[in-house]
């Protein structure tokens, strides 16, 4: 959904408002909101051990220039880090990988595509190899969890800025977790309650 889907939408409301009076609601109140989902999940989290996590990197397109959008998930699919760096390497890979045991602590299994810079970057931190499995696979779960972003990519146009990648990137990952209810694997029922649930959370966020 675009800005002016937006605009729309509040107009049939009776809301008078422009795209670019959206636009400034998102960028003041977007990230504000999408700390606050952060700490909450994180609490969370922490109170459980972690199993398993996938890791895995995209291109993007940032003014013509090829970035990277690395982003570990775990095994519910929830992301839990997303970050943008301009190199494919270890130096990255050992940033996302510090930055998530920083957050979550340590899981039982790290999973990743053949890329060596995640070799190295484990190696340097001291995660032993047994806990470390690469295959084709067995990434799926960080491959599909890329499509919402790219997604959205395609409807804004892409990204002019690496700062506004990261920002969005960021912001749309929190965003996705609180309302990603994974439909397909329970009932109906099961369903209501946790969107009514996810639903009520966010409107004591923006009370």
């Amino acid at each position: 959904m675009s800005l002016r889907n937006v605009e729309d939408l509040l107009a049939e409301r009776g809301i008078d408002v422009s795209h670019e009076t959206v636009r400034f609601w998102w960028n003041r109140f977007g990230p504000m909101f999408a700390a606050e989902i952060r700490k909450r999940r994180v609490a969370h989290m922490r109170g459980y051990p972690q199993w398993r996590w996938h890791l895995d990197e995209v291109f993007v397109k940032v003014n013509g220039k090829l970035c990277y959008l690395w982003r570990a998930v775990d095994h519910e699919g929830e992301v839990l880090e997303a970050g943008v760096a301009a190199r494919r390497d270890k130096s990255a890979a050992l940033k996302l990988l510090k930055r998530i045991m920083k957050t979550y602590g340590g899981p039982r299994s790290i999973v990743t595509d053949g890329l060596r810079a995640y070799s190295a970057a484990m190696n340097e931190i001291g995660v032993a190899g047994e806990r470390h499995e690469v295959g084709g696979r067995l990434n799926n779960r960080a491959e599909n969890s890329h499509q919402p972003f790219r997604r959205r990519e395609r409807a804004m146009q892409r990204f002019r800025s690496l700062k506004t990648l990261q920002k969005f990137s960021s912001v749309h990952a929190q965003v996705h977790n609180q309302f990603n209810q994974e439909r397909h694997l329970v009932t109906r029922p099961v369903y209501n309650q946790r969107r009514s649930a996810a639903m009520a959370d966010w409107r004591a966020l923006a009370a």
